[in-house]
């Protein structure tokens, strides 16, 4: 064999095990780039997806703590937090991570399902997140303060450990015995469902949550 056709069958191994890798991770982001170009076109939200799929592609081979922190931290910096009505012309919806960074604004139910799938794309196995709704406390808990419902993301780092909390309201990831302001009712994946109290509530969720899996999955997410 020649030098350069060994060169050539050197850069289709590398090709393929890139490949490879991206499929055994989850990644198909290629996929999603043209789902969203398609779409939406190089509009001005176009910056805020570029800049997803530069931290998605640096954040293949860090550590799933780095993975959360950075995930965590590039949608509640780059999306600005707007309720349905005003966005959506509805008073509940659950928007797709493309169409949330698309508009560049959302709720926080949409910045809670941006950062699960995004995690999900970098390999977290689905086992260790989960989306809950919540009672929050807004307000000083001692003072003037309201309840209301709201969204996180928890990732659990093993079965058993206390599980790290991703939310827009406090920016930092937390675990959640440091977020007393935070009442647990119900939690969910892609996988199952793990009870509360609200089962109207979850109903409702629950209906949302397979039109949500329905139309990401069009986009490229898995």
């Amino acid at each position: 064999m020649t030098i350069s056709k060994l060169r050539l069958s050197l850069l289709a191994l590398c090709v393929w095990i890139a490949a490879w890798v991206g499929s055994a991770l989850g990644f198909n982001l290629e996929q999603i780039q043209q789902s969203f170009l398609s779409r939406y076109g190089q509009v001005v939200s176009w910056e805020i997806f570029n800049d997803w799929m530069r931290v998605m592609r640096a954040s293949r081979n860090v550590s799933e703590r780095e993975k959360v922190q950075r995930i965590n931290g590039f949608f509640n910096h780059q999306i600005t937090f707007e309720e349905d009505y005003p966005l959506w012309d509805k008073p509940e919806y659950w928007a797709t991570p493309l169409e949330t960074m698309a508009r560049g604004r959302g709720d926080c139910e949409d910045y809670a399902i941006a950062k699960y799938f995004s995690l999900l794309e970098l390999g977290v196995p689905i086992n260790k997140l989960r989306l809950v709704y919540v009672q929050a406390t807004i307000g000083d808990p001692d003072g003037d303060s309201i309840k209301q419902g709201h969204m996180v993301l928890a990732y659990y780092p093993s079965p058993d450990a206390e599980p790290q909390i991703l939310d827009n309201l406090n920016k930092k990831v937390l675990a959640a015995a440091q977020r007393p302001d935070l009442l647990p009712v119900f939690s969910f994946n892609s996988a199952g469902l793990w009870l509360g109290t609200g089962k109207d509530l979850r109903k409702k969720s629950l209906s949302r949550w397979q039109d949500l899996l329905t139309r990401s999955r069009a986009e490229g997410f898995q």
